[in-house]
């Protein structure tokens, strides 16, 4: 695994979008559970359908959802210590993402992935038996999410900065220097 400390400064100060942090969100017994990828520059939030909650069911549920986003804006991935990315290594190698871990016990080190987290549970009380939601489900309830105009960019959607994100992205990989 690799710290959290050695991840690099531009994750940090935001400046740079394509850098991510995830969860799981579990349902009833740690029986059902969905994952949570969210960029930290847009706050834009992805939704991973799981199987169940163990390392078996996030590895292929990370990898789809990382390898749909534009190559330059799948940069890095902060997560937990959470028994879920005991496959990290095998994330990294399909999908070209760094992976990083928190300090055990220290959720505020992916502050916008709690953050987000509590807004979801708005969609996905806790409680529920979360194995009833199906893919598309879930993604309209993201697209909401992302839909929702945000004081920290001034009153544009996580969606809007995304895309400009991707936009300037594209401009930057076509540009002749």
């Amino acid at each position: 695994m690799v710290s959290i400390h050695v991840r690099p400064a531009d994750v940090e100060d935001r400046v740079m979008p394509g850098h991510w942090e995830g969860d799981f969100i579990k349902g009833p017994g740690s029986k059902s559970s969905v994952g949570v990828l969210v960029e930290r520059t847009s706050h834009l939030a992805l939704l991973a359908r799981m199987e169940d909650a163990p390392a078996a069911s996030a590895l292929p549920g990370f990898t789809a959802k990382l390898n749909a986003i534009s190559t330059p804006l799948r940069q890095s991935l902060t997560y937990d210590q959470g028994k879920e990315m005991a496959r990290h290594a095998e994330l990294a190698a399909n999908t070209g993402v760094r992976v990083y871990f928190c300090d055990p016990h220290s959720p505020s080190q992916r502050g916008t992935c709690e953050n987000i987290n509590g807004l979801l549970r708005q969609y996905l009380p806790k409680g529920t038996d979360l194995s009833i939601y199906r893919q598309e489900e879930l993604d309209a309830n993201a697209d909401s999410l992302n839909a929702r105009p945000r004081v920290t960019h001034n009153w544009l959607t996580p969606s809007q900065v995304f895309a400009a994100a991707l936009a300037s992205s594209h401009r930057s990989d076509t540009s002749v220097h």
